[in-house]
């Protein structure tokens, strides 16, 4: 298992900023690893939602499938996948903050078939995906705030 933890903050209200990432059909909007990402049921972002991305691993884009698997607006969600021999707990935290929202992004990432035996030697290429998701998701968040200001 490879854990990996980084925070953010942005100026961009709680509620919005709760609702743009809680909704993974959002996240090749903002997370450079994902080609691609749609919501695969019907009815409002919640308890057990489902979104199939398209992963980015090695050269080649891998199907993945995220379920919202706890659902607490505005402060916390936390997403289950699974996918190409790789499951995923990730963990998204929402704290308001005087100047906006401050996120803590917590994913737990398990290696499955023959690609555990390389799981050791993962944890540095992990940790720069999680840095280029976040850079994305700073980055997409500070966009939504300063387009809101703008109006």
């Amino acid at each position: 298992m490879t854990k990996l933890h980084e925070r953010i903050e942005t100026t961009l209200p709680i509620e919005e900023a709760f609702a743009f990432i809680a909704d993974f059909a959002n996240s090749s909007r903002w997370d450079p690893g994902v080609a691609a990402s749609e919501r695969i049921d019907a009815g409002p972002v919640g308890l057990g939602a489902r979104f199939r991305l398209g992963v980015r691993m090695r050269g080649r884009v891998a199907p993945m499938e995220y379920r919202i698997t706890t659902f607490e607006p505005p402060t916390r969600v936390v997403l289950t996948g699974e996918g190409s021999n790789v499951s995923a707990v990730d963990e998204i935290v929402f704290e308001k903050t005087a100047t906006g929202t401050a996120i803590d992004y917590t994913a737990d990432i398990r290696l499955g078939g023959w690609m555990r035996l390389a799981q050791p030697f993962a944890g540095g290429a992990f940790e720069k995906i999680a840095r280029d998701a976040l850079g994305g998701m700073q980055k997409a968040l500070d966009e939504r705030a300063a387009a809101q200001a703008a109006r």
